[in-house]
């Protein structure tokens, strides 16, 4: 037992300290169980060993692992068709002024939802939603997912069936003895948590969270601020065709930036006052690569640069649908064949399938046409092609592909098809009609088989700190139980106690049961402490209630850890969050909601 207890303290000061990789301190801390009790087992009643190879590495086939990772793959259909940036889109439009405002509300509905829902599907339903408003909003997915998932805990103590760890606790009680536990009995108490949690998440924890990115866009973020000129076509039908500049700004190019309107031979320069847009038109923009980016999502064919089509006006690359386009930047390289030639006299479209969109030159801002800017030396070109194309580039010596610059477009044309299959995934959860399990791996090989991701692209959905630190805490929790150290700690406080006022006794065992609850799971933890209150009533003379409601509350604390809780890894790998992100951020409001029920709850339930 003293053993378990090192081992697993050592483990919370590696993975808060993160001097260590979380994958190495996971996968040690399994291979030290698997030997310690192979040569020291723990014999149960029927001569078995409780902690064999099979209990201590039954983490990896748990349902709780595949769903989170089937859920995982779920959000990258979802994220890889934009499936959310048309209904992100009409929020912020409906916002308007007040945009700022739209993910504080969102997180207020998702923690009013989880009262009525089981907090894993709200998350679910929620986090895609958050992170394209997060994207629009310029925020990091980090300052956005833990408190989606804080939120959802926090609604969910709320009820009786906000929370699978309620419901738990309920059914444990009722076996015990206790009166069952009605829908609405501990809402009052959990509303007061719920509140001051709420006030903690939506004001404090922002100051707290750290803005986190992924490799790719880490090593991007420098340059987003870099402009290219690109042009866009006014074919018939084009919808910028009829346009009329305002106070010299065009609405739908609010983003960018307009150098010139080229009307067959006259140039049209800035200020654009009460010009209006003309088929044949070709209109120089400067942009970002992100603005550009959002331009081929909404406008598609519209934005590519005639200087680089076919010969029939059609880029070659669209032939493999939207689906397989990759976006990436590339320098021209000295003594490149293309400098001092215009992209279409190079040939690069001929020889490479690619399209250039846009180009950038460091020494000046140019205003003139792309098809007549002549390449030079260090140039940089944004460049689109399928995934082959773009591969196929690193072998051109005319250019320097930019690591990490390669990312792919979203498949538009399925995003409807991904937002049903999302639904579909959702309401039978939600209603019950199937485990959440099932669905969300139903789900997931239905996001592959529609077409929606190929299988590389659900591979990458992967985390393999999710998958051992599952794995991980799921043996700790076991060997913390079939050693008796759960129940020793249990008792022991209790002991410690005794003889003390009502109000003291509820207090700490609330404190021990929300600590523990961030190392074991919350549902595990309420089984285990559901019996220990009620017997800790009774001793006392109180209504057994009141420990089985303090029991609901305490293990519902699952936030100072990424596995105390099954939402917590759901938004860990998005948010791109460390052990120590949970830590710092949810210890305070551990301790917070901990101080709020031992002030109040004496109160509500008069005891003395």
């Amino acid at each position: 037992m003293w053993v378990t207890f090192a081992v697993i303290v050592g483990a919370i000061v590696l993975l808060a300290s993160e001097r260590v990789r979380l994958e190495v301190t996971c996968t040690a801390i399994i291979a030290f169980f698997l030997v310690f009790f192979h040569a020291f087992p723990i014999v149960g009643p029927k001569g078995a060993n409780l902690l064999s190879p099979e209990a201590l590495l039954a983490g990896f086939a748990n349902p709780a692992l595949l769903t989170i990772l089937s859920l995982l793959v779920i959000g990258q259909g979802l994220f890889h068709t934009g499936a959310f940036e048309w209904p992100t889109r009409k929020l912020l439009a409906i916002a308007g002024r007040h945009s700022a405002l739209v993910v504080p509300l969102l997180l207020l509905l998702v923690a009013v939802n989880s009262a009525f829902m089981n907090d894993t599907p709200v998350v679910v339903m929620y986090m895609p939603v958050l992170t394209a408003l997060a994207l629009r909003l310029r925020l990091s997915a980090s300052m956005v997912l833990m408190p989606l998932s804080y939120m959802a805990i926090l609604g969910g103590m709320t009820t009786l069936i906000g929370s699978s760890t309620n419901l738990l606790a309920a059914g444990v009680a009722a076996r015990a003895g206790v009166p069952a536990i009605g829908f609405f009995d501990f809402t009052v108490v959990g509303a007061v948590l719920a509140g001051s949690g709420a006030l903690y998440v939506l004001v404090v924890m922002p100051r707290m969270l750290r803005p986190r990115a992924s490799m790719t866009s880490e090593l991007t973020a420098s340059q987003e601020g870099r402009q290219f000129i690109a042009q866009i076509e006014l074919r018939p039908g084009h919808p910028l065709t009829g346009q009329r500049a305002k106070s010299g700004l065009f609405a739908s190019l609010k983003d960018m930036t307009v150098r010139l309107v080229q009307r067959g031979e006259h140039a049209i320069l800035p200020p654009f006052e009460d010009v209006v847009l003309q088929p044949g038109d070709i209109v120089i923009v400067a942009a970002t690569r992100q603005v550009l980016t959002e331009q081929i999502k909404l406008q598609g064919r519209a934005l590519f640069s005639g200087s680089t089509a076919g010969g029939d006006g059609e880029p070659a690359v669209q032939r493999g649908g939207i689906a397989e386009l990759t976006l990436a930047e590339a320098v021209i390289a000295p003594g490149s064949r293309m400098i001092g030639r215009t992209i279409e006299q190079s040939g690069l479209h001929l020889e490479t399938g690619c399209i250039v969109l846009g180009i950038q030159r460091r020494s000046r801002m140019i205003r003139m046409p792309l098809s007549d800017i002549r390449v030079e030396a260090g140039d940089v070109i944004l460049v689109l092609g399928n995934r082959d194309q773009i591969r196929g580039l690193r072998l051109n010596r005319d250019l320097l592909v930019l690591e990490w610059s390669a990312l792919e477009l979203p498949h538009t044309e399925r995003a409807n098809l991904a937002l049903g299959l999302f639904a579909v995934v959702v309401l039978s959860a939600a209603t019950g009609l199937v485990p959440i399990v099932v669905a969300a791996f139903v789900g997931a090989l239905a996001m592959v088989a529609s077409g929606c991701l190929n299988v590389r692209q659900a591979a990458r959905a992967f985390d393999r700190r999710i998958y051992l630190l599952i794995a991980a805490s799921l043996a700790m929790a076991q060997v913390l139980e079939a050693s008796g150290g759960a129940s020793f700690l249990a008792g022991g406080v209790v002991e410690l106690f005794r003889g003390a006022p009502a109000p003291v006794i509820l207090s700490a065992f609330f404190l021990l049961i929300a600590i523990l609850t961030n190392v074991l799971s919350n549902n595990a933890t309420a089984v285990l402490f559901t019996p220990i209150g009620i017997s800790t009533a009774q001793q006392l003379n109180l209504d057994p209630a009141i420990f089985v409601y303090a029991v609901i509350f305490a293990a519902n604390c699952s936030f100072a850890s990424p596995f105390g809780y099954q939402t917590n890894l759901l938004v860990m790998g998005p948010g791109h969050y460390s052990f120590n992100d949970f830590l710092r951020a949810g210890a305070p409001l551990v301790l917070l909601i901990w101080i709020t029920f031992s002030l109040f709850a004496p109160w509500y339930y008069g005891l003395q």
